[in-house]
């Protein structure tokens, strides 16, 4: 997630005293030496070891957060989402049908996400890395399994978060009609591509997205710029994702405009397939291997 959360790291035998904030996040990693280290916590201009370790250390939050707080944090980030696509819509309703309307209208697409990631709300494709970078670099089966964990529970209720949203917006009066129409507009094109060019298209999103998260924790304060800039490109290039389409492709099934099969065969299959590979095996993979040969033993 973000660089300015607060690490959660309490277990039973911790007192308050041992609470570190996210200001420290990798300053006690045991994979840096020690002018890492004080580079990794004061944030000034880290290398990729250095990056790689505040990830780890998000990634190991979440992999400790309970399940409820989970499945809470996931579920507002599926509701969160939603306003991505009820801004696009309304900057299209109302600018004028030429060819660069899609080049301003983008830019809402980039709300949802400003939301969920400066909220520290659980976002799968976020949680897709961020978890999976202590998985790869402990390896073992119980880190993978609580990897797993994470994933599972994450992407579980951002989709029925987005089920929700979709089913609200498609209700009649809701929506103003330009907007509505505009809506029909945005999730019909979600629906047409074929099964492997869906899979292709997703996996650059997931890509980005993953990327993402490896720029923010040397962004410090312009943060929201490369948040907007990189959900912009996702839109703008028409990058299907899987949370934030959902709430679109859901729309135009509860709308009447497909069936449930092209929801499930033409967006979340394929969606899911792109952006998991993406995100992990193309970010998070690429981003983890350079680095893999210098992080130290860690000593448990």
């Amino acid at each position: 997630m973000g660089c300015k959360r607060i690490s959660h790291r309490v277990a039973e035998t911790k007192t308050e005293t041992d609470t570190k904030t996210e200001s420290d996040a990798g300053s006690e990693s045991p994979h840096l030496d020690e002018k890492q280290q004080k580079q990794a916590g004061e944030r000034t201009p880290p290398g990729a070891i250095v990056i790689h370790e505040i990830v780890r250390e998000q990634g190991q939050e979440e992999l400790r957060r309970s399940t409820s707080a989970l499945a809470w944090s996931g579920m507002a980030a599926g509701l969160s989402i939603g306003f991505s696509f009820i801004a696009q819509a309304t900057l299209q309703a109302r600018l004028p049908d030429t060819s660069w309307r899609p080049l301003v209208s983008s830019f809402g697409y980039s709300l949802g996400f400003l939301i969920v990631i400066l909220g520290r709300q659980q976002l799968f494709t976020e949680t897709t890395l961020t978890a999976l970078i202590p998985a790869l670099t402990q390896r073992n089966l119980p880190t993978l399994l609580r990897t797993m964990r994470v994933w599972g529970i994450v992407l579980f209720f951002n989709i029925a978060a987005t089920l929700v949203f979709g089913l609200v917006l498609s209700r009649p009066g809701i929506m103003p009609p330009e907007t509505y129409a505009a809506m029909v507009t945005i999730s019909g094109k979600l629906l047409v591509s074929p099964f492997g060019h869906m899979v292709i298209m997703a996996g650059a999103a997931g890509w980005i997205i993953g990327l993402m998260v490896w720029l923010l924790p040397a962004a410090n304060g312009t943060q929201p710029i490369i948040i907007i800039l990189l959900t912009y490109t996702i839109s703008v290039c028409e990058f299907p994702h899987i949370i934030a389409g959902s709430v679109e492709a859901s729309f135009a099934v509860f709308s009447g405009h497909a069936p449930v099969g092209d929801y499930l065969w033409k967006f979340l299959v394929p969606t899911l397939l792109g952006n998991t590979l993406g995100g992990t095996m193309l970010a998070a993979l690429l981003n983890h291997a350079p680095v893999a040969d210098d992080l130290k033993t860690d000593a448990r």
